[in-house]
C-alpha cells in the first residue's frame, strides 16, 4: 500500500498516538501514583468518616447491611470535620505548623541562595566536589544527624562554648528545645532540597545578560534582582516546594528538638494516632491538611509552568 506524501504527516501523528510506548512511559508514573497515593488517600479518607470504636482497627464500618430488610446503609461521621473548627487545639497546629515551615523555608532560601550561585559559577571539577558535599549529609542516618544537633545545642553543648569563649554570652543560654532548634534542624535538613534545584536554573542561566546588564550601567545589586532573580524564579518555587510541603508535617525534629510548646501538626497526628487511638479523628485531621497543601501547590506549580515558557 502506498501512503500519498500528502497523508504522510496525518499517518505519522495517528501511529505516534497509538505507539504503545508512549502510552507505558505514561501509564508507569501514573499507576505508581494511584498505588501509593491515591489508594492510600482514599482510605485514609474512608476512614475519616468512620466513627471510633474499641475493636481492631478502632474505628467502625461506612457500610452496614441488614440482612432481615435488605437495606445496604451508607453512614458519614462529619463531626471530625466539625471538630477541627470546634478545638482550638488543631487550629493552632495548623497556624503553628504553617509558620514554622514558612519561616524555615525563607532560612533556607537565604542560605542555599548564595550556595547555589556558587556552585554554579564554580569550575567543573570543584562543582563536582561541591555537589558531593551538598549531598553528602544523606548518606548519613537522618535521625543520627538531629541527634548530633541535640549535643550540639545543649546549654554545655559546642555552640555555648563557642559563643561564651568570644564572649557573646556570659553564661549558657536555652537552645535546645526551642523554636530556634526547630528551624535550624529543619533548615539543616532539608537544604539540599533548597539548593539542587537552584543549582539547576542558575547553571543554565546565560551570562551574557549579566554583561550586558552591567555594559549598560547597572549595578551588581541591580542585575541581581532585575536578571538573576528572574531567571531563577522557577528554581526558587521548586526548591521552596520540595523544602514547605514537608516541613508542615515533621514530627522528628520538633519532638526532638523543640519544646513541649513548639506545637506542629506532626506531634498531633502522632497523639491522635498512638496515644489516643482515634483513628477517624487523626484521618480527618490529615485529610484537611493535604487539602490546605493542595492548593498552593497547584498554584505555584501553575506559576512555575508560566515562567519556564
Amino acid at each position: 500500500m502506498t501512503v500519498p506524501v500528502s497523508a504522510g504527516g496525518p499517518v505519522r501523528r495517528l501511529l505516534s498516538k497509538l505507539n504503545p510506548g508512549r502510552h507505558l512511559v505514561r501509564g508507569i508514573p501514573l499507576g505508581w501514583l494511584i498505588l501509593f497515593f491515591l489508594v492510600p488517600f482514599l482510605v485514609v479518607l474512608k476512614i475519616s468518616f468512620a466513627e471510633t470504636a474499641i475493636a481492631i482497627p478502632p474505628y467502625t464500618s461506612l457500610l452496614e447491611w441488614d440482612a432481615d430488610e435488605a437495606y445496604l446503609t451508607l453512614q458519614l461521621n462529619l463531626g471530625n470535620f466539625l471538630y477541627l473548627l470546634e478545638d482550638s487545639l488543631y487550629i493552632d497546629a495548623y497556624l503553628s505548623s504553617i509558620r514554622i515551615a514558612g519561616i524555615s523555608t525563607i532560612l533556607a532560601l537565604l542560605v542555599g541562595f548564595p550556595m547555589a550561585y556558587v556552585i554554579a559559577r564554580a569550575r567543573a571539577s570543584t562543582r563536582t566536589l561541591l555537589l558531593a558535599l551538598v549531598i553528602l549529609p544523606f548518606w548519613t542516618s537522618f535521625l543520627l544527624r538531629v541527634y548530633s544537633w541535640m549535643a550540639l545545642l545543649k546549654q554545655n553543648g559546642p555552640v555555648n562554648d563557642l559563643l561564651m569563649l568570644f564572649g557573646f554570652i556570659d553564661a549558657p543560654i536555652q537552645l535546645l528545645q526551642t523554636d530556634f532548634a526547630v528551624f535550624v534542624g529543619i533548615v539543616y535538613t532539608y537544604l539540599p532540597f533548597m539548593i539542587l534545584p537552584l543549582y539547576s536554573t542558575l547553571e543554565k542561566m546565560d551570562m551574557t545578560l549579566l554583561e550586558a546588564a552591567s555594559d549598560l550601567g547597572a549595578k551588581p545589586w541591580q542585575s541581581f534582582f532585575l536578571i538573576t532573580v528572574p531567571l531563577a524564579m522557577p528554581g526558587i518555587i521548586a526548591g521552596c516546594m520540595l523544602v514547605f510541603i514537608p516541613a508542615v508535617g515533621e514530627y522528628v525534629i520538633p519532638a526532638l528538638l523543640g519544646g513541649s510548646d513548639t506545637l506542629m501538626i506532626g506531634r498531633v497526628l502522632w497523639d491522635e494516632f498512638t496515644l489516643n487511638r482515634d483513628w477517624p479523628m487523626a484521618s480527618a485531621v490529615a485529610i484537611v491538611m493535604l487539602l490546605f497543601l493542595v492548593l498552593p501547590i497547584m498554584f505555584l506549580r501553575n506559576r512555575s509552568d508560566r515562567l519556564e515558557d
